[in-house]
């Protein structure tokens, strides 16, 4: 079964490590959410949210990472394209696996807990109004937030996550253990949500935010979705991928950039060729001795 089922092509591997760990990402994540707003904070507060958020980043990170590298957002394959670490004409499957991944997840979160949407909500799916539900899948703006605050706050935040993500995979940094990175990664996340969660709940990444944005269109919040708070839905989706490539650059400026590059080892064949020329060149400069000593 192995031999007739297994992928053949790395990009396709990748694109289901993406889809996949995405996927963990969202259930765990906008769970976490549904379980606090639908029990109406009788199962949950915003620290255990801030946990299903963090746990989840780990755990998808596990799932995906020995596969694709375990980006699950666009703003961090970004970053490892400006890198060089990701090459660019991969970027475009994992942004696909990624929104898909979120798209599933966000599905399976309703799913799960469908019965307790319909109670809590009465049939009345809506995205405002003291049953509202929309903000368990994506991100709205706090009433005192503006849009250039949102997208200022989107930037920081994102860059924080991608800026302590290349320190931990960096080798030449202290970096983390092997098998070790998921969790330093996913309490990156728990440090931005207790420190940076007050504007807009830190969505940080386009594809967690956008595909259950869309997956609640379709599911019965209709349009609102896009047109609440003034069309407020792109700045999780731009802000982030600005946020992501401003600390790469800042990070390869300012550390990766200095880091001491040993030279690499020549192959044998040039250590060979070397070794040769140095006794011809001690066999001349003996000959010379010799034919200087008869001479005299």
């Amino acid at each position: 079964m192995r031999q007739h089922c297994a992928l053949k092509h790395g990009i396709l591997k990748e694109f289901l490590a993406e889809f996949l760990g995405t996927f963990v990402l969202v259930l765990f994540g906008c769970g976490s959410v549904a379980q606090t707003v639908l029990s109406r904070n009788s199962l949950g507060e915003p620290l255990t949210i801030h946990i299903g958020f963090s746990v989840g980043l780990m755990m998808a990170a596990y799932v995906a990472g020995g596969v694709s590298g375990g980006h699950v957002n666009p703003a961090v394959s970004l970053a490892m394209v400006i890198l060089g670490k990701l090459k660019i004409w991969k970027f475009p499957f994992y942004v696909i696996a990624q929104f898909l991944g979120a798209f599933v997840g966000a599905a399976a979160v309703f799913g799960l807990y469908y019965d307790a949407f319909m109670e809590f909500t009465s049939g009345i799916l809506s995205v405002t109004g003291i049953n509202a539900t929309g903000h368990i899948f994506a991100s709205y703006p706090a009433r005192h937030l503006s849009v250039l605050g949102g997208f200022i706050d989107q930037v920081v935040g994102t860059g924080m996550l991608v800026l302590c993500i290349l320190a931990i995979i960096d080798g030449g940094n202290i970096g983390a253990p092997k098998g070790v990175e998921p969790l330093a990664i996913g309490l990156i996340i728990m440090a931005i949500g207790v420190s940076m969660g007050l504007n807009c709940g830190y969505p940080l990444n386009p594809a967690r935010d956008l595909g259950p944005r869309l997956f609640t269109a379709v599911a019965g919040w209709g349009m609102e979705v896009f047109s609440t708070a003034d069309y407020w839905w792109w700045i999780p989706v731009a802000g982030p991928m600005v946020g992501g490539v401003v600390a790469a650059v800042i990070y390869y400026l300012l550390i990766e950039l200095h880091h001491h590059r040993d030279e690499p080892e020549k192959p044998p064949e040039e250590e060979e060729e070397e070794e040769e020329e140095d006794e011809e060149d001690e066999d001349s400069s003996l000959k010379d001795k010799y034919e200087m000593i008869t001479m005299s």
